[in-house]
């Protein structure tokens, strides 16, 4: 058998293709839009058999869905209730994909309630460990999407199933999480995609702890924020999303048909770069820099049934941003902007600028505001800076005056002060560049203190 796995770096996402040896594939964790799992089905030789869902996605729209519609048999665990066509796994069942091949469901609960780690067998013998949100490299998921009432039940259910169910596989098992580096679901930052079962029980610290209640007292809490549509999402999943068997194009708006959307509720995002938002942009648009965390920004700050219209730049893939933002379920895409910002400023509608500044103006006057998560901010920071997330800027209580928003490159950073502004702050402006810019720019110091890092 070979495996393949496909990495989508915005999410912190990882899906495994397994070829199996009757010629059938199985794709254990899509997302929504699968293409490049099809592609590698399509350069192998492969026929679609199979797709599988470890738990009840929080992060992304599953793309099993579609795949069943295709033809694939969609595993997926019991517990989860979906309401849609699939074969429901029970916990410790064995799904037979071929001859001498076995999928095995290892009930894993903590992460998710519903959570099933999937053992291949061949033969009898352990081939790899899909540990879904389980066991990730150096760490374990996080037990708090359901909320932090839930957190500690949780948290001590996946401390039996990792002892009673992962660690007792062998120690040179290869190990394929779903969760990994970037994702908001508690991979370490800069993890590979792949790792053992002997590695992490050598170096993984919270396989180091043996009693259940420090092992609860040591994850419960200790989290960073995630995404507000994580608590969305996984009903999404259970009622069944809309297939899709290719990325939808958008219909082309011309801007004073855009400005009516927006009269009506609909919020106009500007993916362009920050440099070109900076220099003029439609008063009121939200800064959200198309890149591999659109997406993921996009459903965090837009709620998900707000009709959404995209500004983009002639060289820029409207495909990539209608993906993502399906991807993280925002199905109210309205289209977008015909001609761009020059079409709209020719219109006569209302433009703004902010500026885009230099990495010692964080030594200027007035309030900065650094807009990381919460981790990156204890790992160094401009002195006297203040701390609010981007996640939470839109309710944070803010003195007026000048402000100098900032965050590890400027993306998230414009996007603050698109808020900002949108608020009815004034005198702003956005540092280009992070921490490190600051320290070679003037030679300062940055400040840290000891948080726990997510």
């Amino acid at each position: 058998m070979e495996i393949l796995t496909v990495t989508d770096e915005g999410l912190g996402h990882s899906s495994h293709v397994v070829g199996l040896p009757d010629g059938h594939a199985l794709i254990i964790d899509p997302s929504r839009f699968p293409d490049r799992q099809r592609q590698l089905l399509a350069e192998r030789g492969w026929e679609l058999g199979w797709t599988a869902d470890t738990h009840s996605h929080a992060d992304y729209i599953s793309g099993s869905r579609t795949l069943a519609t295709e033809g694939a048999v969609f595993l997926a665990p019991a517990r989860a209730g979906l309401e849609h066509a699939h074969r429901p796994v029970e916990p410790g069942e064995d799904v037979e994909l071929t001859a001498g091949v076995v999928l095995r469901a290892l009930p894993t609960p903590g992460h998710t309630p519903d959570h099933l780690a999937y053992l291949l067998v061949e033969h009898g013998e352990p081939v790899v460990l899909f540990s879904g949100g389980s066991l990730m490299v150096g760490t374990v998921g996080r037990t708090d999407l359901l909320g932090t009432r839930h957190a500690p039940r949780l948290a001590a259910q996946l401390f039996r199933a990792l002892r009673d169910e992962i660690l007792t596989l062998p120690d040179d098992l290869p190990v394929l999480p779903t969760h990994g580096a970037g994702s908001f679901c508690s991979a370490a930052a800069g993890a590979p995609t792949a790792t053992t079962i002997g590695a992490e029980r050598a170096t993984n610290p919270l396989l180091q702890i043996d009693d259940e209640h420090r092992f609860v007292d040591r994850i419960v809490g200790t989290h960073g924020s995630f995404p507000t549509y994580f608590r969305l999402l996984p009903e999404r999943n259970q009622r069944g999303p809309v297939p899709h068997r290719h990325v939808p194009a958008l219909p082309a708006l011309r801007p004073t048909e855009v400005a009516e959307r927006l009269v009506d509720g609909a919020t106009l995002v500007d993916a362009r770069p920050i440099e070109r938002f900076a220099a003029g942009h439609p008063a009121g648009a939200l800064s959200n820099a198309l890149r591999p965390v659109f997406g993921s920004w996009l459903g965090w700050l837009v709620p998900l049934d707000t009709p959404i219209v995209l500004l983009l730049d002639d060289d820029q893939d409207p495909t990539e941003a209608v993906r993502q933002a399906l991807t993280v379920g925002h199905e109210q895409l309205v289209g977008i902007v015909d001609g761009g910002c020059a079409a709209w400023a020719g219109a006569g509608l209302s433009t703004a600028t902010i500026p885009l500044v230099g990495s010692d103006a964080a030594s200027g006057p007035g309030t900065v505001i650094d807009v990381r998560q919460r981790s990156e901010w204890g790992d160094g920071h401009v002195p006297g800076a203040v701390h609010v997330e981007l996640g939470a800027i839109a309710d944070a209580p803010l003195a007026s005056g000048p402000a100098t928003l900032m965050c590890g490159h400027g993306e998230r950073a414009m996007t603050a002060a698109a808020i900002l502004a949108a608020r009815g702050h004034r005198e702003l402006r956005v540092l280009a560049g992070g921490p490190g810019d600051w320290v070679a720019a003037t030679g300062g110091r940055l400040a840290t203190f000891g948080e726990p890092v997510r």
